[in-house]
C-alpha cells in the first residue's frame, strides 16, 4: 500500500461536506489497515476510513489520515448452517445480495440505498423500514478491527465483549473495522406495490398499514400534499399477477427490489422518535411546512423500525419511527431543518448520525442513556484519541462516567 501525502481533498456524495487530509492510503491487505493507523500515530494524525462518503454529517470527515476501502471489498466466509457470512469491510451492500444469492442467503433487511460500505452503514446505524425489523448494526455478530495500537482483535459478545459493544456502531471512533459477520436468513421475494394517496387518509388508519406488510413507508411530497405509499409484502410468487400494474409494482428477490435510485444530490435530516410519537410528529412537521415552506419540493419520509440493545442506535430499547427531511444542496438548508429539529426534538427524537443534526455532546448524552458510558470505553480502548477527529471530539460530553465504571 502506497500513503500519498499530499492528496486530493475529500468530500461526501452531495458534496456539502469536505475535507483536506494529510496522509491517504488505499488498503489491499488487511496489514495494511495496522500500517496506516501506526503511520498516522506516529504523526500525531487521527484516522477515518470512508467507503462511498454517502454520510451527510461530519461523522466521516478525514481531517488527518483517511483510509480508502474500496480495494478491500468482497466475501470472506459463508456459513450456511448458522445463516452468517464474513465480508470485508469496504463491501458495499449492493454488492452483498448478488454474493450471498447463490448460497441460499441474503440480509435480513437494508435500507432504500444501497451505496454505502458495510462498515459505513453499521458504523452510522443505517437501517431500511419495518416494525419488526432492526438496523443493520444489529445483525452484526463479530468484528475484525484494528485498534489504536495498531493491533488486530476479534471481537463478539463472547470475545473482547467491550471492544464489541461500542464497535458494532462506532461512528468510526473506536478502530478501523476489516471485517463483519452478520446474521443472516433465506433468500425471500418481495412484491412492491406504490401508490398516491392524500396524508388525511393515510394517517388515520397508518398502525393498519404499518401491521399489514413486512415493509412499509411513505413519502410525503409537500408541493402535492401527497403521499407516495410503498409496501413490500413477502411473497412465493415468481411472477406478478395479469391485473397488476407494471408501473406501480414490482416483484423479484429482496435484493433487487428493496433499493431504490437516489441519485438527486440533496442533503437530509433525520430523526427517530418512539413509535406511539411518530403520527403526531409528522402531522407537526406537515403543518409546519404547509405554513413556513409552501415552496419546499423534497418529500419527508416516514419508516419503521423495531428496537435493538445497542447503545448508540436511535431504536435503542424503544420500537421507532424515523422521519426525514431533505433539501436541495444548491439551496441553505438551515432554515427547514432548525424548523423540523425543534419538533423532532419536542417528540423525544434521537438524531441519525450519519445525517444533519445540530446537537451538542451533552443533548446527545441526555438522549442515549449509555452515551458517556460508550465515550468512557472508547477513550480507554483509544486514550490518545487516534480516532477522535475534530467534528467527533464536538460531541463529546462535558462530563463523563469514572473509566473504570463503563464496562460491559
Amino acid at each position: 500500500m502506497r500513503l500519498i501525502t499530499k492528496p486530493d481533498s475529500w468530500s461526501n456524495w452531495s458534496g456539502r461536506q469536505s475535507a483536506s487530509p494529510r496522509l491517504v492510503g488505499q488498503p489491499e491487505h488487511e496489514a495494511d489497515f495496522s500500517t496506516l493507523v501506526t503511520a498516522a500515530r506516529e504523526q500525531g494524525l487521527t484516522v477515518r476510513a470512508v467507503g462511498a462518503s454517502h454520510s451527510h454529517s461530519r461523522v466521516a470527515a478525514p481531517d488527518g489520515a483517511l483510509a480508502v476501502t474500496d480495494g478491500w471489498q468482497g466475501l470472506i466466509d459463508v456459513d450456511t448452517d448458522h445463516q452468517q457470512a464474513t465480508f470485508r469491510s469496504g463491501t458495499r451492500i449492493f454488492q452483498t445480495g448478488p454474493l450471498l444469492h447463490p448460497h441460499g442467503l441474503a440480509l435480513r433487511n437494508q435500507g432504500d440505498i444501497d451505496k454505502q460500505s458495510l462498515a459505513g452503514a453499521t458504523a452510522t446505524g443505517t437501517h431500511g423500514t419495518g416494525p419488526a425489523l432492526q438496523n443493520l448494526s444489529a445483525s452484526i455478530r463479530r468484528l475484525r478491527i484494528v485498534l489504536a495500537s495498531g493491533e488486530i482483535v476479534e471481537c463478539s459478545h463472547d470475545d473482547n465483549p467491550e471492544v464489541f459493544e461500542v464497535a458494532r456502531l462506532s461512528l468510526g471512533g473506536v478502530g478501523l473495522v476489516t471485517g463483519l459477520t452478520l446474521d443472516l436468513r433465506a433468500c425471500y421475494r418481495l412484491h412492491e406495490r406504490v401508490w398516491l394517496e392524500h396524508p388525511d387518509t393515510v394517517m388515520p388508519r397508518i398502525d393498519e398499514l404499518v401491521a399489514a406488510t413486512r415493509h412499509f413507508e411513505f413519502f410525503w411530497m409537500p408541493e402535492r400534499d401527497r403521499c407516495a405509499v410503498k409496501t413490500l409484502t413477502e411473497t412465493d410468487a415468481v411472477a406478478l399477477p395479469a391485473s397488476a400494474d407494471p408501473r406501480r409494482e414490482r416483484l423479484g428477490w429482496s435484493h433487487e427490489i428493496i433499493s431504490s435510485i437516489r441519485d438527486e444530490r440533496h442533503t437530509e435530516m433525520e430523526y427517530a422518535v418512539p413509535a406511539e410519537r411518530g403520527p403526531a410528529c409528522f402531522v407537526e412537521l406537515r403543518a409546519m411546512i404547509q405554513q413556513h415552506f409552501p415552496e419546499l419540493t423534497w418529500p419527508l419520509e416516514y419508516r419503521t423500525l423495531a428496537a435493538d440493545d445497542l447503545w448508540l442506535s436511535p431504536a435503542s430499547h424503544r420500537p421507532t419511527v424515523t422521519i426525514s427531511a431533505h433539501q436541495d444542496i444548491t439551496l441553505d438548508d438551515r432554515p427547514l431543518f432548525e424548523a423540523c429539529e425543534e419538533i423532532f426534538r419536542r417528540h423525544d427524537g434521537r438524531p441519525h448520525w450519519g445525517k444533519v443534526h445540530s446537537c451538542t455532546g451533552d443533548e446527545l448524552a441526555q438522549m442515549y442513556p449509555q452515551y458517556r458510558a460508550w465515550w468512557a470505553v472508547r477513550d480507554r480502548l483509544d486514550p490518545d484519541g487516534v480516532f477522535v477527529t475534530a467534528d467527533l471530539s464536538a460531541v463529546r460530553p462535558t462530563t463523563q462516567p469514572d473509566r473504570s465504571d463503563a464496562h460491559v
